[in-house]
């Protein structure tokens, strides 16, 4: 039986593990270092970041800074994560011709699955029934105890894990952004019931070696080799001290940030089966060119810096939908590179997409604002063609101690957003309602559909939007959507009160393009007055 070696490297800051993960795959890429089962422990608790995501726009950053949870970046891609002290994670760094693993290495699925089952085996020793779930999950009566990923590096790979040990729901939804955009595809409504842990599922918390040693006799079991416990190699740990003031930086845990200044750039945002996808471009509108492309999300993409490349060749393209198309799938034929749950199609669509918003400026709203505009059931550039009977608005918006807050209507008191924004639709003539849940959103545009309607303008935060992204499709029905000011239920960690209609706090309209989309509209005969749907 062959030997690999098993690396406990005890506790570490976020920063110090991934640069311990960095210099193994490195050397193992570099044939220096045994193919290795580490295990990984966090103290302090740290947010982690995919490669390929941006801090700012997962990360709920004042919250963690308040409570001393580190922020780091991985570097392996998916969805950021909280790894209290309390969880223990796990990752394989070997070559692809491994055993097991050379059948396996153009599948990235099955090789997921086979890495995982190593995990699957051990848990299975602690009495938990786990199993494998696509694309990268290990569930227990179908709940998330570990979420897994990874990344390659010449002739080698890095798998690893999370394994939920005991798990504090409340501080996972006060640091991180993500979860509420991922509640929708596991149709679920609320995080505990979409994720377990050790805890939960045996009634206490085992020792934390009786873990290890339970995993460890999984991973061998499926691996078909001999773990046996060693240290780093010198060159590890030379590279290691030497890595660590990087791990620890600005430069890398920034590595992938939101544009500073959104002027001249256009964006778009698409849930798909492997996660969000969100691209922003800078461009040359005289020109009619990409000037740069900025590409994020919660994807795992293979191999790492494939969405850099990806960007790389987008520049200085143009920016015409036959190039486009052209450009992305040249680029995943030529390179082999690959992505879970994310074609090629999706990519150059929503390159496309975000492209076609230049078109929002023949109306007079500039490129930055609409960034803030979100088109359904029709592309941007076809707004000239559409139909709008209706407005619909959030009832976050008015006042907490509105008599109007909780019921349909508005008193155009002055005193909200909501107020001013109502008034001047009423005085156009056009039929407005004010949406009190989701239900009742859903039940509204039902309802006029039926009646005849043909589109409808709204507002709601981009959050709300890609949680629901597929339920405003699926009704069929073009509408133009505004987003909302900041301080929102999903910033606030409570959207699910906001679900029911129970949201106690206040947002804000964006009044000034929500006023100059509305009455350029019904200038232009795009919004209508003559609609009799009530």
């Amino acid at each position: 039986m062959n030997e690999w070696r098993l690396l406990d490297t005890g506790v570490l800051t976020g920063a110090q593990n991934m640069a311990m993960d960095d210099i193994i795959l490195e050397c193992r890429a570099e044939m220096q270092t045994p193919n290795t089962l580490r295990f990984l422990q966090f103290n302090p608790a740290t947010v982690l970041v995919g490669y390929h995501q941006s801090v700012e726009q997962e990360v709920r950053i004042d919250f963690c800074k308040r409570k001393d949870i580190e922020i780091n970046r991985r570097i392996t891609g998916g969805g950021t994560i909280l790894f209290t002290p309390t969880c223990l994670g796990w990752e394989i760094i070997a070559d692809k011709s491994a055993h097991g693993v050379k059948e396996l290495r153009k599948d990235l699925g099955k090789l997921s699955q086979f890495v995982c089952n190593g995990a699957v085996a051990g848990l299975k020793r602690l009495g938990i029934e786990a199993e494998f779930r696509a694309k990268n999950d290990i569930e227990v009566n179908g709940r998330k105890i570990s979420g897994t990923g990874g990344t390659e590096r010449a002739n080698s790979f890095l798998y690893q894990g999370t394994l939920l040990v005991d798990f504090d729901v409340e501080l996972m939804l006060r640091a991180l952004r993500i979860p509420v955009e991922k509640l929708k595809d596991k149709e679920i409504d609320s995080v505990k019931e979409r994720v377990t842990c050790l805890k939960w599922e045996l009634g206490h918390v085992p020792p934390i070696e009786d873990i290890k040693n339970a995993m460890v006799a999984g991973f061998e079991e499926v691996l078909g080799t001999k773990l046996v416990p060693s240290g780093l190699i010198p060159e590890e740990e030379a590279l290691y001290r030497n890595n660590i003031p990087y791990f620890e930086s600005d430069e890398w845990v920034n590595l992938i940030e939101r544009p500073k200044n959104t002027g001249g750039q256009v964006s778009a945002m698409k849930k798909t089966p492997g996660g969000i996808v969100r691209v922003s471009l800078a461009l040359d509108i005289p020109s009619n060119f990409i000037v740069s492309s900025f590409i994020t999300g919660d994807f795992q993409m293979f191999p790492q810096r494939a969405i850099m490349d990806l960007e790389a060749r987008l520049k200085n393209i143009s920016a015409d939908k036959e190039t486009i198309l052209r450009v992305v799938k040249d680029f995943f034929e030529e390179t082999g590179a690959r992505a879970h749950g994310v074609e090629p199609e999706d990519f150059s669509g929503l390159i496309v997409e975000a492209v076609k918003k230049t078109a929002f400026t023949k109306f007079g709203v500039s490129l930055d604002n609409s960034n803030h505009l979100m088109s359904v059931n029709f592309l941007p550039d076809e707004l000239d063609k559409q139909i709008f009977d209706y407005v619909l608005l959030p009832y976050c918006a008015k006042l907490v101690d509105c008599e109007y807050r909780w019921i349909e209507g508005c008193s155009s008191c002055g005193m909200c957003t909501t107020s001013d924004i109502y008034e001047m639709i009423t005085d156009l003539g056009v039929k407005v309602r004010t949406i009190q849940t989701y239900e009742h959103l859903i039940e509204t545009v039902e309802e006029f559909k039926q009646k005849g309607a043909r589109g409808y303008i709204g507002s709601c935060c981009e959050a709300f939007y890609s949680k629901h992204h597929a339920d405003f499709i699926d009704t069929g029905v073009p509408a133009l959507l505004i987003d909302v000011n900041d301080s929102t239920c999903y910033d606030l960690g409570e959207e699910q009160d906001a679900y029911v209609g129970q949201f106690e706090g206040q947002t804000t309209l964006k009044v000034e393009l929500l006023s100059h989309v509305i009455q350029t509209l019904w200038k232009k005969g795009i919004l209508r007055a003559e609609f009799d749907g009530e």
